[in-house]
């Protein structure tokens, strides 16, 4: 199925109980009552100190396509839906609004990062395609972000698309690119996107030739300026390399220059030693090392601190398919109908979900470093008293730090209120907010847990309301 085709049954993107809900909510004439859900999520992937929010770019241009055509309306039929709702469905869109906080925020567990205010019918039709897309595209820049942070500084490209669960490469790169990647090797995201794309040459090409330096030497003469030779099809040092160095050598005397060499296989800290002592040895100084082959943020980290002297991380599967977490578990929640609040109830207060309509102010310390989050009534303009989800004599006062409003209308009545901005302002976004996450949120081993309290008035209204229920229920 093509990307046309894909759009043509948008409507039909959701799980099929989303419609039974729906159409019962036709038929009992309740589909136009006001709704406000919460998009959240309860654990940072990775057993992270954060989540990067990606996606909200995607969810907006494809809500514009959210619609029922007569294909999609002659499927329900089949499937017994009812004549009247169908024909509601056949004039169906997206009339609500959105507030969120920026795409490529650092966000964190249990605070609403995205709010949905619309009739019943829309907020409930719209769920699955947001969870699908926002839960994914975090997740992957999420991860990458990681990755980044391993390479430290050292360039990290995308080798992940045929690992990739099928179209998700599609979104999944350009996820990657957001998360802090340099580029991607795939080239269909690529222009979709305008994401950077790179490659070189993979076994096959080198087999394909008689012998090793052949192919090295058709490959440079093709592509002179941008030469990246895998060294390790037969033996890495006692062929590759030198095949390498050789038409290195050759390729100065043409006033040319080999861009680096790749490893894809063996013992990567050792090889990248054993390679950069030759490479140097032939004055060949400024010849990269890349590697690649099942690469994490975490081999990543054991390689530098090995001393390994590589200077490019070429990450595939780990990072494409968000290993080794299979899903974030974003979740889409109800607070309110028709302006009465409304809770899911929890043995767990940390499950609880908040009532109303809610915002997040994030709180910076001394040094304009990330200090906390508080989560607020609509109608709270600041955070004064900040207390604890489940632990009362946890309290603090706000009032000493400086304040930041994260949530912005992004859309109203159905129609964007913002500037779509592009993949490289968002994973420059990422870049910022990192640089003003404290370092003990960003470590691998037991990151520190950061802040996420309540206003004093919505953690009275959630008891209160949770009061309510468990007396009534």
């Amino acid at each position: 199925m093509n990307s046309s085709q894909l759009k043509s049954f948008s409507g039909l993107y959701t799980d099929f109980y989303q419609l039974t809900m729906a159409q019962v909510y036709f038929k009992k004439q309740k589909h136009l009552a006001t709704a406000t859900f919460d998009y959240f999520f309860r654990k940072n992937p990775f057993e992270s100190g954060f989540t990067v929010f990606c996606g909200l770019e995607d969810l907006i241009d494809e809500l514009e396509n959210f619609q029922f055509d007569e294909s999609a309306i002659e499927f329900l039929q089949h499937h017994g839906f009812e004549e009247d709702f169908l024909s509601f469905l056949r004039k169906f869109e997206f009339t609500g609004s959105i507030y969120s906080m920026q795409e490529g925020e650092i966000v964190f567990q249990n605070e609403p990062v995205l709010r949905v205010e619309a009739n019943l019918i829309e907020a409930q039709l719209i769920e699955t395609l947001l969870l699908n897309i926002l839960n994914y595209e975090s997740l992957i820049a999420t991860k990458t972000a990681r990755v980044v942070l391993a390479a430290k500084g050292r360039a990290v490209s995308d080798f992940g698309m045929r690992r990739a669960q099928g179209l998700g490469s599609i979104h999944g790169s350009r996820a990657i690119i957001i998360g802090g990647a340099s580029s991607t090797s795939n080239v269909y995201s690529g222009k979709l996107f305008n994401l950077p794309v790179a490659g070189t040459m993979a076994h096959s090409f080198i087999q394909s030739y008689e012998d090793e330096h052949e192919a090295f030497k058709a490959y440079s003469d093709v592509f002179p300026e941008n030469s990246i030779m895998l060294i390790d099809t037969y033996d890495t040092l006692k062929s590759g390399i030198h095949n390498a160095i050789k038409v290195a050598r050759e390729m100065q005397l043409q006033g040319r220059h080999l861009v680096g060499i790749r490893l894809d296989s063996g013992d990567l800290a050792y090889l990248s030693k054993k390679v950069r002592k030759m490479l140097d040895d032939a004055d060949l100084k400024d010849v990269k090392i890349v590697v690649s082959n099942q690469l994490d943020e975490h081999l990543i980290k054991s390689l530098l601190d090995q001393g390994a002297p590589i200077d490019m991380f070429g990450v595939g599967t780990n990072l494409i398919t968000g290993k080794p977490n299979a899903a974030l578990d974003g979740v889409y929640k109800l607070s309110s109908v028709d302006g009465q609040n409304r809770m899911k109830l929890s043995d767990n207060t940390e499950k609880l979900t908040l009532p109303g309509a809610k915002h997040v102010m994030r709180l910076y310390d001394e040094d304009d470093l990330f200090y906390g989050d508080v989560v607020l009534k609509t109608e709270e303009p600041a955070a004064f008293k900040v207390v604890h989800p489940s632990d009362p004599s946890k309290q603090f006062d706000a009032g000493n730090f400086r304040q930041e409003h994260l949530f912005q209308l992004v859309v109203k009545n159905g129609s964007r209120t913002t500037e779509k901005k592009s993949v490289r302002e968002i994973r420059q976004t990422v870049q910022n907010r990192l640089e003003q996450l404290p370092d003990e949120h960003k470590r691998f081993e037991n990151p520190h847990v950061y802040k996420v309290g309540l206003s004093e008035k919505l953690k009275r209204e959630r008891d209160d309301l949770k009061s309510r229920y468990e007396s009534q229920y």
